[in-house]
């Protein structure tokens, strides 16, 4: 067999390996976006459940502030209405997140899939500090003037107590939750469940495409 032959199986036989090196990486591509679509969708249930439950939630408050407005307490009327906007708003965000979870698609580009699950990243963490916001008015919903008249050290004592410790800690959530501290221990102990874990591993997935796209160009 002349060199010339020798060459041109060579060449062929390179060429094979080279075109079956690029349909295992176009396969395991698409088996990458069925993944980061599948870790999406898990997150359905908890947005759908969430809305829905929020929805309800919002009814019953809003009735109560309604057919109570004559006859309940001042803390009580601002503390629910207090609660009930935050969570018109919460609710706002989690109809937000179920239409991007629903808007992606496996073949769409990958930068158009990560500036998605970014957007649903960045409205998670602003959806819990919006709900944080909540803890001082669950201490003072149940306040009424006769209590207060009629209250003593101790009772005067523990309602400043837990207002006050309720308040900061509201304070300091809303102000440290981002994703710069997504590695500290309180963080993960937050997020770190279906809410969270999707996102993360969608994320990593896709850097993951975006290094076979390299390879293969």
């Amino acid at each position: 067999m002349e060199n010339t032959d020798i060459l041109t199986i060579w060449k062929s036989y390179d060429q094979k390996l080279n075109e079956n090196l690029l349909l295992n990486r176009k396969n395991a591509e698409d088996i990458t976006k069925i993944k980061v679509r599948s870790f999406l969708t898990s997150m359905r249930p908890l947005k759908i459940f969430a809305i829905l439950a929020g929805i309800l939630w919002v009814v019953f408050v809003d009735t109560l502030i309604v057919l109570l407005f004559p006859v309940a307490s001042p803390f009580f009327l601002i503390s629910a209405g207090i609660q009930v906007l935050l969570t018109k708003l919460s609710i706002g965000v989690y109809l937000y997140q179920w239409v991007l979870i629903e808007l992606v698609d496996i073949d769409e580009p990958v930068l158009t899939t990560q500036e998605r699950i970014a957007h649903l990243q960045a409205s998670t963490i602003w959806v819990t500090r919006i709900l944080f916001l909540q803890l001082p008015v669950w201490t003072t919903f149940y306040l009424t003037q006769s209590l207060i008249e009629s209250g003593g050290i101790l009772f005067y004592t523990l309602q400043i107590g837990f207002t006050a410790g309720f308040t900061l800690l509201s304070i300091w959530l809303y102000r440290n939750i981002s994703y710069e501290n997504r590695d500290k221990k309180w963080f993960k102990l937050i997020f770190n469940g279906i809410e969270w874990n999707p996102i993360r591993k969608s994320m990593e997935l896709l850097d993951q495409i975006k290094d076979y796209s390299t390879v293969r160009q």
